[in-house]
């Protein structure tokens, strides 16, 4: 077919022959298309109808894989498979949404026209194509919509399935641990040998429940689930049931068996109770025959006497004895086991028996009350009456019926000392014993009783450190030990082996050679009584011990330990006997003094109870002392630790103090002192939370006093319980107010003999060393002029020390020494550092200086009126460049030491701020010092307080060549 050609030359020849109409806007016609857009259009619809495919077929592959799945056996397991397969799914509708979103921007770009003109009208490609998009995201929705519904279904299973292998799991767990706490309380079998021992097994069970109660409350809340697994229709409901059911019936069993075990303790202590009344009640009986005077009783008012305590006294037993014995057996035969049988029976024949002897003593009685009231004939007695008399006298009646007694006692079996003070009373065929043998079988039965005591601590110590101590080296039991509790056995067990190793290898052997000698025990406490103080190590351990064992006390590891052990109580128990043994050693060493106060070893177990108190006081006051926080040195340092307590204490320091908040408080400061030998400290309680040693206060470090530069003033005015600490002559004041005035006048006491020493032991030190001095300094000037001080000045200086040294012994020095001053304190003051010390010490300007006026006058010093000059620290009040050593110059303010007095009135001065020495004329010195005081001198108290001082010095601190550390420095 031939088709006609035509060649058009432009827009307006198409025109022609095409209508407008048909034409495209690019060809001048009207027609709505774009090549390219539709070409855009439909390239998009076509990737949007592949995209829908592909979705379909990965939500298809997905279905299946996800219903091929199998169900995981464990928890772990079923939590990574739904979240692996939450993820996926996620993943899946992100890709779904992602198409839909692309549907809709190509469904929306057909219809924008139409959007933008409501008038337009779509042609037949536009209407095609929405069409064709409308259909691909109605199959997008539905394929979505059918994943989701598959996907709830499977997500239901896979949540189920871990719940499941959730309540498995905590199953085994719950029933573990209630299979634990079973066999646990099926070792409560004991039911106790007596009444203690029962009470501390009602404990331990009442601690066991308290334990074992969160184990039943997880169980029972597990079995409780069981109605929520029905309620959900769980696909494994009948495998949950039969556990749920299960964990009830251990619960219950659990409860019923503990319940039990309690009856049965408690019916044991009731058999204890009841047991330990007729024992009592027994030994009171016999006290009771003991304590009957036989002589005393010839009288028909003595037997009638005894008759009556006798009667009343059986007459309290209807509520104390054993009754019936059979009665006994069938009221408690499901807990009498043999030993308690046995026990039983020998109470039950001890009981007998002191009822035998009392139906025979008051036969006697009865027989010796008729005897006195029979009239006194007055003719010769009848032969045949000796026939009928049982006795021919009363001495011979009195015998026979001891004798009688005697006997029966022998039969009884004496568990206590006192019993056996009764069992030796009749033996002697009725005599009265006497107080001393009394109390020899009273002090037998109190060194039994340390003596066994001590055996059975020793057996538990070398316990603990074989059955726990030892197990946390063992390589088999490493695996049960905790990381963070390996390599802290020293922590837990503190000195614990070193305790043993001294109970067992000495004090214990030298206890067993007293056995025969109780009364002089004593002894054996004072020889070892340094090695007592290693108590004080592990009681300053046992906070961190205890702080330790609250965190691993449910280790595995003491679990194991205890059950070999077979220990009704836990480690802790345990490691509490060494503070409760030495707490314990004080009881008995009182017991022991009691019978013990007319014996030769009397003022050694006095010796010793008060050295083992002391002990106590320095084991309570470490505990305390450890407690110090804040403090920079080491308070070893500062010698041992004599007291510590609270008070309120006020401060009242010299005007132009330094700190602020260290002048006088109308308030009292709260501040616990501790007193060392070389420093008394002043600390802040701050009570802490916490449970046991936690709870304990530390005390906050706020400054501290050396012991070289202090004073006490023992009295204040207007309250009896106050006194003065004062440092560096007055410069710092501290009033102390005491709790009572007993806890006062224990601090004075104990600070005074603090002072004392010192200043005697300055004393001494500066002594020797002056002597060296004079033996050793080079003397410039010809040894035939002034080698040495004279021996007048000797012989006066000597005297002088001697009555310095006496006044250390008087109660009042002032009122004593010195007449004149009758309202000054007793005991010494010594101002320190401060060389104007006269500004607050109005008394004797030296320490060299007499007593009173006559006392000066008999050494023959000087003239009336005339200025003695004595060694000693002076200042220096104006400037000298004379001296006889041309080098040696002093100027106005310098410190200077007067050393020793030589001939021709020179004096041999050391200048202590340039350090050089030399010779000046004591006219010259007397000049050069002015008024100034020695630095040395021995004052009264201050002047208006009716008290007593006592400090040393610091000239005796750099005599004896004391550490030139200041406390001051560190204080506040």
């Amino acid at each position: 077919m031939k088709v006609p050609i035509i060649m058009l030359g432009s827009v307006s020849e198409l025109q022609g022959y095409i209508d407008k109409t048909q034409l495209t806007e690019d060809l001048g016609g009207t027609l709505d298309y774009c090549h390219n857009r539709w070409l855009s259009c439909r390239t998009a619809i076509e990737g949007f109808a592949q995209k829908v495919k592909q979705t379909a077929q990965i939500l298809q592959s997905f279905g299946t894989e996800l219903a091929e799945t199998e169900l995981p056996n464990d928890v772990q397991s079923t939590s990574s498979l739904l979240a692996t397969h939450t993820e996926k799914k996620d993943k899946m509708k992100e890709d779904i949404r992602v198409a839909v979103e692309q549907g809709d921007d190509i469904l929306g770009s057909i219809t924008k026209p139409v959007t933008e003109n409501p008038d337009y009208k779509l042609n037949q490609d536009q209407l095609d194509n929405q069409t064709t998009v409308e259909r691909l995201l109605a199959q997008l929705h539905e394929t979505e919509t059918a994943f989701d519904e598959f996907w709830m279904k499977h997500q239901q299973k896979l949540e189920q399935c871990l719940r499941l292998r959730n309540f498995e799991q905590n199953f085994r767990e719950v029933k573990a641990a209630l299979d634990i706490v079973s066999e646990r309380l099926s070792a409560f079998t004991d039911v106790g040998n007596s009444r203690s021992h029962v009470e501390h097994i009602l404990k331990d069970l009442a601690n066991f429940k308290e334990k074992s109660d969160e184990t039943v409350r997880k169980a029972k809340m597990l079995a409780s689930e069981r109605d929520a697994f029905i309620q959900s229709n769980h696909y494994a409901v009948d495998s949950i049931i039969p556990k749920c059911s299960e964990l009830h019936h251990l619960c219950d069993a659990f409860t019923t068996e503990i319940e039990q075990r309690r009856k049965l303790l408690n019916k044991s202590l009731e058999l204890h109770d009841l047991l330990e009344k007729s024992m009592k009640w027994c030994d009171e009986g016999i006290y009771l025959l003991a304590s009957q005077p036989v002589d005393k009783c010839q009288s028909q008012d003595g037997a009638e006497s005894a008759l009556q305590e006798i009667e009343k006294f059986l007459d309290t037993g209807a509520g104390n004895k054993i009754k019936e014995l059979n009665k006994i057996y069938e009221e408690y035969a499901h807990i009498l086991n043999e030993d308690l049988k046995d026990h039983v029976q020998k109470v039950f024949q001890k009981q007998e028996s002191m009822e035998e002897m009392f139906q025979k003593r008051q036969v006697s009685l009865k027989k010796l009350a008729a005897k006195q009231t029979r009239p006194v004939q007055p003719v010769a007695p009848r032969p045949e009456a000796f026939v009928k008399s049982p006795c021919t006298s009363p001495g011979l009646q009195r015998e026979n019926v001891s004798n009688s007694e005697s006997s029966a006692l022998r039969r009884v079996n004496y568990r206590k000392g006192k019993s056996e003070v009764t069992e030796l009373h009749q033996s002697r065929g009725g005599s009265t014993m006497d107080d001393e043998e009394n109390l020899a079988v009273l002090r037998q039965h109190v060194m039994n009783e340390l003596i066994e005591t001590e055996r059975a601590y020793v057996e538990e110590l070398l316990c603990v450190l074989e059955g726990y101590a030892a197990e946390m080296d063992n390589p088999l039991m490493a695996h049960l030990i905790p990381p963070e509790l390996q390599n802290k056995k020293d922590i837990l067990f503190g000195n614990m082996e070193e305790i043993y190793h001294f109970h067992n290898r000495i004090f214990l052997r030298e206890l067993e050679t007293y056995v025969e000698y109780p009364e002089l025990v004593g002894r054996c406490f004072l020889d070892q009584m340094e090695d007592f103080q290693i108590y004080e190590k592990y009681c300053q351990n046992k906070p961190r011990s205890e702080s330790l064992w609250r965190q691993f006390s449910d280790s595995v590891f003491f679990q194991e330990c205890q059950r070999k052990l077979d220990h009704k109580l836990s480690l802790d128990s345990y490691l509490l006997k060494p503070v409760q043994r030495i707490t314990k050693y004080q009881l008995l060493l009182k017991e022991m003094l009691k019978y013990s106060k007319n014996c030769e070893g009397a003022e050694d177990l006095q010796e010793a109870l008060t050295s083992i108190l002391g002990i106590l006081k320095a084991v309570n006051d470490s505990m305390h002392q450890i407690a110090i926080t804040g403090y920079d040195g080491n308070l070893n340092e500062l010698g041992k630790l004599l007291m510590q307590g609270s008070f309120n204490v006020w401060t009242d320091h010299k005007k132009g103090h330094t700190k602020v908040k260290d002048l006088a408080r109308f308030k009292p400061m709260q501040r616990h002192l501790f007193l060392h030998e070389k420093a008394v400290l002043f600390c802040k309680k701050r009570e802490e939370n916490g449970e046991g040693y936690e709870k304990a206060p530390s005390y906050s470090y706020k400054h501290s006093l050396n012991m070289a530069a202090v004073g006490i003033t023992e009295n204040v005015k207007g309250d009896a319980k106050k006194f003065e600490i004062w440092y560096n002559a007055r410069e710092e004041v501290y009033i102390v107010q005491a709790p009572t005035p007993e806890v006062k006048a224990t601090w004075v006491n104990e600070i005074r003999k603090v002072l004392t020493s010192q200043l005697q032991a300055c004393r001494e030190a500066s002594q020797h060393r002056t002597l060296e001095q004079t033996q050793s300094l080079p003397l410039p000037l010809p040894a035939s002029s002034c080698a040495s001080p004279s021996r007048n000045h000797i012989r006066n200086t000597k005297k002088m020390e001697e009555k310095k040294a006496d006044l250390t012994s008087l109660e009042g020095c002032g009122t004593a020494g010195a007449p004149k001053y009758p309202e000054k304190g007793k005991g010494w003051a010594k101002p320190s550092h401060s060389l104007d010390a006269s500004e607050e010490n109005d008394g004797w300007s030296s320490a060299e200086e007499p007593l009173n006026s006559s006392d000066a006058e008999e050494e023959g010093a000087g003239g009336a009126g005339e200025i003695k000059l004595t060694p000693g620290k002076y200042t220096v009040v104006t400037d000298y460049d004379k001296g006889v050593s041309e080098e040696f110059t002093v100027k106005s303010g310098d410190l200077v030491q007067l050393i020793r007095e030589g001939e021709d009135g020179l004096w041999f001065v050391k200048n202590l701020s340039s350090g050089r020495e030399g010779w000046i004329p004591a006219s010259n010195l007397l000049m050069l010092i002015g008024n100034s005081k020695s630095a040395q001198s021995l004052s009264s108290s201050e002047s208006g307080t009716a008290s007593s001082n006592l400090s040393t010095s610091s000239s005796c601190s750099d005599s004896c060549n004391v550490s030139s550390t200041s406390f001051s420095d560190i204080k506040g």
